[in-house]
């Protein structure tokens, strides 16, 4: 059954409310980043806060932490790509319109593809390879990739976003084989024993870049206290929700209505942060989500 069909009126809301979340905490990281936080400490501040709510939940409802050995080292190599995509996603945040670099890190079911069939042999679904070609137009006109709309040309135009593309691509891939080890794996380990760990595991991590960067950037004033608490606070809020109420709810977390988040976003960031795209360059977008959905709602 596909998850559209399974989704009642009161899921419908919370996955928007989640997608609204997750846009929004990438929208306050920008005003974290703009007054001084750089993205090691804004991963290590948002995954640590977490894994201690996430962690406190899954004490509090007895979940089982039992698992195998392989299952323990899958787990440590899942949380690294994990912190990869979280450090890299942030970072295309910091160099691009926010609507941007989660349009681009949209690429990831492509690489789903691409690593389910490198790693266990699965050819790609007819699905995948006609979305695909769709995928890259919206993907190209939503980035402006020929310098039309901002009247640049395409190589001054990839000089200003080429970074932030590859960081947001970076994350894509990471989370496409993230997804792609997870569900082959370690898909056993109750959900939110192994949101608990990977978070506690990426807070580690990210604190560890801090350190080799000389110690953690916090806010020079209010604007970036208040974004770094939202985006903690959001992210949060929306992860723990996404692995603790929506199975209650029948609802799996890779919904295709969660795709719905760069929109959101593009329209908090217009609103807050007054990042304007072009029109040609909302038709992208558009195209990119409506793409991804589709792919969503493909039977399991």
């Amino acid at each position: 059954m596909s998850t559209a069909q399974a989704l009642t009126p009161r899921a419908f809301l919370m996955l928007l409310l989640i997608a609204a979340m997750f846009g929004g905490n990438h929208v306050a990281a920008r005003f974290a980043f703009n007054d001084g936080v750089d993205v090691a400490t804004a991963v290590m501040v948002r995954s640590s806060v977490t894994a201690l709510v996430a962690g406190a939940l899954v004490w509090s409802q007895r979940a089982l932490w039992t698992m195998q050995g392989r299952e323990r080292k899958v787990l440590a190599g899942v949380s690294l790509l994990l912190a990869v995509q979280s450090l890299a996603l942030y970072s295309a945040v910091a160099r691009l319109p926010v609507a941007l670099a989660l349009l681009a890190f949209n690429m990831w079911p492509m690489f789903t593809a691409v690593w389910a069939g490198l790693l266990y042999g699965q050819r790609p679904t007819r699905r995948i390879l006609l979305a695909t070609p769709v995928l890259l137009i919206g993907l190209a006109l939503a980035l402006d990739a020929f310098g039309a709309a901002s009247g640049l040309g395409a190589q001054a135009q990839w000089g200003r976003i080429g970074a932030g593309v590859a960081f947001a691509v970076a994350a894509a891939a990471a989370f496409a084989l993230m997804m792609v080890i997870t569900q082959h794996e370690i898909a056993r380990i109750d959900g939110r024993v192994r949101s608990a760990i990977t978070m506690g595991v990426v807070g580690v991590l990210a604190f560890a870049v801090t350190q080799a960067q000389g110690g953690m950037h916090l806010p020079q004033s209010s604007a970036g206290v208040w974004g770094l608490a939202m985006l903690t606070l959001l992210y949060g809020t929306a992860f723990v929700v996404m692995y603790t109420l929506l199975p209650r709810l029948g609802v799996v977390g890779s919904s295709p209505i969660l795709n719905i988040e760069p929109v959101l976003a593009m329209i908090m960031a217009w609103a807050l942060l007054g990042q304007h795209i072009a029109p040609i360059q909302v038709v992208g977008a558009l195209v990119v989500v409506g793409t991804v959905m589709v792919l969503g709602l493909r039977k399991r």
